[in-house]
């Protein structure tokens, strides 16, 4: 229905980040540090880029899935498009609570809601908010992105759950042995899901117009980002400061932004990069890249089994290497392990390898999963 909307830079921007995602999930399970990452005291720049890049993914996969939302809704009257978001975005958070916590844990202590959780809600706010004028959805937006860093100092232990949900994000307990874990809280998500749904017209224009805007808006959020971070002024709890350890590291330190909940610096900097690359891809990439373009079009399929195979794939590696399961929640109980960036990798690059071929298989079966479902 939509194919004649279908922007190829989107998928390949979207096939991107997915493959940078599989880099974060493989350190998750091959290469998790005793340390954060980004720590700059104990890290190194090699971890802290490694995760650094990671910070890209979230934020564009929700823009571009707001941008993907206006572009199906050309196709659809808006009663038949709050339908598809309320059931798409309740099936996405049914899948986040149920087989996407169980990949995560193979077994289930807590409720992980993560991107997916993320995505859902805000599909199903803007199955709503579709029904404002279009500048009315942007104000919504920027309501919802540009001053909820007001609201950190508010951050306390034993806030409400639903201010957890909403902002503060954390681990909410529910009995003994279960609980909940809000790593996307969802007001600043919903923004930018709604963001990239305003965003959408600009998919439309001419291809020079559609550009000159992306490259500029990039600009924009650039300049932005590097204004109210040189000063500490506004945007992001945590401050940048000197480190006496070379301009690398000060330059690190410029760029470590707050992503749980996403500060308004943390979607400047990534959104940025991301409406600059989608730019520069609709721009001169002519001849679609197989791998990107296979993910981007198949983004759910990857997520849902993405996660389950590396952590499948970890745990096969750990006890052949270490003969135990290392506990990923403190690694150095395991003294023979150390967490290895070329591990990482090399992991990185054969789960890729595997999804690439499962992808193709699941694709090859469609038509006849298809056929057979027809005839039931």
């Amino acid at each position: 229905m939509m194919r004649q909307n279908r922007l190829p830079a989107i998928d390949l921007l979207r096939g991107l980040v997915i493959v940078l995602m599989a880099l974060d999930h493989t350190r998750d399970f091959f290469a998790v540090t005793p340390f954060d990452p980004l720590d700059l005291q104990q890290g190194s720049p090699g971890w802290f880029w490694t995760r650094w890049i990671t910070h890209l993914c979230a934020p564009i996969f929700v823009t571009l899935a707001g941008m993907s939302a206006f572009l199906r809704a050309q196709q659809r009257d808006k009663k038949d498009m709050t339908r598809y978001l309320l059931s798409r975005g309740a099936l996405l958070v049914l899948l986040e609570c149920t087989w996407v916590s169980f990949s995560w844990q193979f077994g289930f202590n807590v409720f992980i809601l993560q991107v997916i959780w993320a995505i859902g809600m805000a599909m199903m706010a803007l199955g709503l908010l579709i029904w404002l004028p279009h500048w009315a959805i942007a104000l919504v937006a920027a309501a919802l992105i540009l001053p909820h860093n007001l609201l950190d100092g508010m951050h306390a232990k034993g806030s409400h759950v639903l201010f957890m949900a909403w902002h503060q994000g954390g681990f909410y307990p529910l009995t003994d042995q279960l609980g909940i874990v809000f790593a996307y809280p969802l007001m600043p998500w919903i923004g930018l899901m709604a963001a990239g749904y305003a965003l959408g017209p600009v998919m439309l224009w001419e291809a020079g117009r559609r550009q000159r805007f992306l490259f500029a808006a990039a600009a924009i959020l650039f300049v932005s980002f590097v204004i109210l971070r040189s000063g500490n002024y506004y945007g992001d709890p945590d401050f940048w400061s000197a480190q006496g350890k070379g301009w690398l590291y000060d330059f690190m330190s410029f760029v470590k932004v707050h992503k749980y909940p996403p500060s308004l610096l943390y979607l400047c900097i990534t959104l940025s990069i991301g409406l600059g690359t989608l730019a520069l891809m609709d721009k001169y990439v002519k001849k679609p890249l197989p791998l990107m373009m296979l993910f981007g079009k198949t983004p759910m399929f990857f997520y849902l089994v993405h996660i389950a195979l590396i952590h499948a794939l970890g745990w096969i590696y750990m006890q052949l290497r270490y003969g135990q399961i290392v506990d990923f929640r403190k690694p150095e109980l395991t003294p023979e392990y150390e967490a290895s960036l070329l591990v990482c990798y090399l992991a990185w690059l054969f789960a890729l390898a595997v999804m690439w071929g499962l992808t193709k298989l699941w694709l090859a079966r469609r038509p006849q999963a298809a056929s057979t479902s027809g005839k039931a």
